[in-house]
Order: C-alpha cells, then structure tokens, then sequence
C-alpha cells in the first residue's frame, strides 16, 4: 500500500477535517480513507504531459470552482481549474495566489469568451496575470482566443486549451497550435453549442490528431462513464456537474441537492438566460423559468438592468469586500451561498446524463479518487465499452 488517501491535502495545504458551508463537519467527511495499491495509477498522454496521477480534470465553472475546489482536486491527483468569472484581473491574481498557496501540483485557469454586455469578460491583463503567475495551464471556452494570447502564454509555459464543441472549431484550435482540446458534447453542462454526444465527439478530435490530448466532457460523473470515455480515445475527463455537488464547491447547498436529486431527464438546453450573452445555450437544471420559455426564449421579457430582481448575490466571492448585487430576471447568474433569492428563477448549469450517477454530496478529493480507481478497474476488463448505449441522449 502507498498509504491512505481520503481525497484531503495535508494538513499545511488545508484543514484536517474540512467543513461544509454551515461550519459542520458532515457525515460524508467521516468515511474511512480511501486505499490505493502502488501501481493502480492510469497513465495517459494527459498524466505523463502534466506528471499527475490521475486523467482527471475538473471543470473550471464560473463562480463555483474557485481556490478551495481546485486544490482539493490537483492535491488528489487531478487537475484542479479555476472558474475565471467577469471579474477584474487583480480579482483573478488573488485567487491564484491562494491556489498557490494550497498546492505545488498542476492546475489552470478557464475562461469564457463569450460577449458579456457586449464587451468579453476575459483581456489581455487577464493573460498577463496567468502569465506572471506562471500558470501550467490555461483553458478557453466559448470561442477562440488570440493568436497572440496562445503564442504569450505558450512561451510562458502555459499549456493552453480549447473547448471544442466539433470538429470544425477543433480544427481551428489546432492551427493556432494549442496543446489539448476538450471535446465538449452535447450532453456537458453550462454554455454549450454542442450538437454531438460526447463519444463521438471524442472520436471525431481523435481523428483529427493524435499530437495533442484530448478530453472527454458531458455527461462523465463516476468510474463507468469515465472509463468509457477513455476507451474510446479520450486522454482524460473533463468533470462539471459531479463536482457542483462537492464538499469544496462554491454553490449554493440547494442548488447542490437538486444535483443530488435529479435525473437524466431534469436537464434542458435553453437560451432564457440571455441577458449578459444573447442566443447562446446553456444546459441547465429544469426549474420554474426553464420550464416556463424554453421552446419560446424569443418571447421571453428581457428587461433592462433596472427591472425588478429575482434575489441577490456578491460579486468576487471570498474576495473581502465584494459587492452585494440584485439579480435580475434571466441572468445568467449561478447560485452561489452567498445567493438569496428564487431558485426557480436562477440558471443552475446541470447535465443530466450526469445527475443520472449522482448519489450525494461529497468532498473533491473522494470523488476523484473513486471515479478514477473505478475507472481503471472497468478498463481492466472492458467487456461492452465500444457500445455508446450508455450514453443517455436526454443529456
């Protein structure tokens, strides 16, 4: 044995004994430790590239993967990444600075490149910090980043990444010389352009290379569809919801147990919350508003920044002095703790083939070290995972 590994960094990395967001120390945390035998480690392209243990790289989703997910998943044996949020640049050097902190293990950074308000939320001082931090990798969503950012942070030993929703954005990626694509599929959570299951997504960006890794995202949330997706030529796994319903993620405890609660049916693709950036999808949990305008979106009020709120919410979470903001109808805001307000009205950024293998609420690092053992001890005997049955096309 290697000794015991319960998914907790050490004790000068973080607590002993990790809290949930009341302050209580959950049934959940007091499970026995996690053993894994010397030699049961997954070895891929990702894993020898970035010398960690496991193909397993958490999502970097807005406003919930903030330090304290990132470094419960990068001291597991993962890749942790950072939610890049619209917030300002010394927002985000704060926030890496605290990574740093926590871990000396690989993690990133993911941003969106989707029009906020009619500006991008990620600039060139963004680039800047994650280049002065010497950040290992830096990942990129929702559209295509400068050639100029690639060849600055490619220079500053950053890996850089694209999440590709098919193969012609794929390629486009590729010749600006990034060093992983994330094939996002259809059924993967928050902004999704996706047509295209995840499997054959992957298999799409494999034939397009085999220079570069290539992740699965959608739908991957335990050992089964993890091992899946590398059999069928991922290098690693992208994982969102199962990780909104963790110990260490920055979301609201309601909107985590509707994570819990929910089925391969309770998601829906919808544009209703399009007020920061009109027409785009977002794969989300099917509540009140979702239910109310998806289908219809193009008659859905849309109304101006003084309309009336649905709830509140702070800016720059865990940042001291962030500002308490109203929410308004069909934005584009995720549940955090700080959020009070209606969640029937609120995007909450769920797949559903995921909810499907969601059982409970638990810390980072367990669930990266069970779906992986799992993983690996499905791939040993692989019997039926060349079939894509499995897939659930509800999403």
């Amino acid at each position: 044995m290697n000794g015991a590994n319960d998914g907790r960094s050490p004790p000068s990395s973080r607590e002993a004994e990790p809290e949930d967001e009341h302050g209580d120390s959950g049934p959940e945390l007091r499970r026995p430790p996690i053993y894994v035998l010397e030699g049961n480690t997954l070895h891929t392209r990702l894993t020898r590239e970035l010398g960690v243990k496991y193909p397993f790289v958490s999502d970097g989703m807005a406003f919930v993967a903030l330090p304290p997910l990132v470094i419960a998943v990068s001291e597991a044996g993962g890749v942790g990444m950072l939610g890049a949020a619209p917030e300002p640049a010394d927002v985000l050097d704060v926030r890496l600075q605290a990574i740093q902190a926590g871990t000396q293990r690989p993690f990133g950074v993911n941003f969106l490149l989707v029009p906020r308000d009619g500006r991008h939320p990620t600039t060139r001082e963004h680039i800047e910090a994650c280049v002065a931090r010497r950040v290992p990798i830096v990942a990129f969503q929702g559209g295509m980043p400068p050639s100029e950012w690639v060849a600055t942070l490619r220079a500053a030993g950053s890996r850089v990444w694209v999440q590709a929703p098919s193969g012609e954005v794929a390629q486009l990626a590729l010749a600006l010389g990034v060093d992983g694509l994330i094939a996002q599929g259809r059924q993967a959570s928050g902004l999704n352009q996706s047509t295209t299951p995840t499997l054959a997504l992957v298999r799409e960006l494999r034939a397009l290379t085999d220079s570069v890794p290539v992740l699965a995202a959608g739908g991957i949330a335990d050992g089964l569809s993890a091992a899946r997706a590398l059999f069928h030529g991922a290098d690693g796994v992208w994982v969102g919801t199962r990780m909104v319903a963790s110990v260490e993620a920055h979301a609201h405890p309601a909107y985590k147990q509707r994570i819990v609660d929910g089925d391969a049916g309770d998601s829906d693709v919808t544009t209703v919350f399009g007020r920061e950036w009109p027409g785009h999808r977002m794969r989300v949990l099917r509540n009140g508003v979702v239910r109310e305008w998806t289908g219809r979106e193009g008659r859905a009020p849309m109304p101006m920044a003084t309309a009336k709120r649905i709830g509140t919410t702070r800016l720059f979470p865990g940042i001291p002095g962030g500002p308490l903001v109203d929410v308004p109808p069909h934005s584009a805001f995720v549940p955090t703790p700080d959020t009070e307000g209606d969640l029937e009205e609120m995007a909450m950024p769920a797949s559903g083939a995921s909810m499907a293998r969601i059982e409970s609420v638990l810390p980072a690092g367990q669930i990266v070290v069970e779906m992986m053992e799992r993983a690996r001890r499905v791939l040993a005997d692989p019997h039926g995972l060349d079939a894509d049955a499995d897939e659930d096309g509800r999403g």
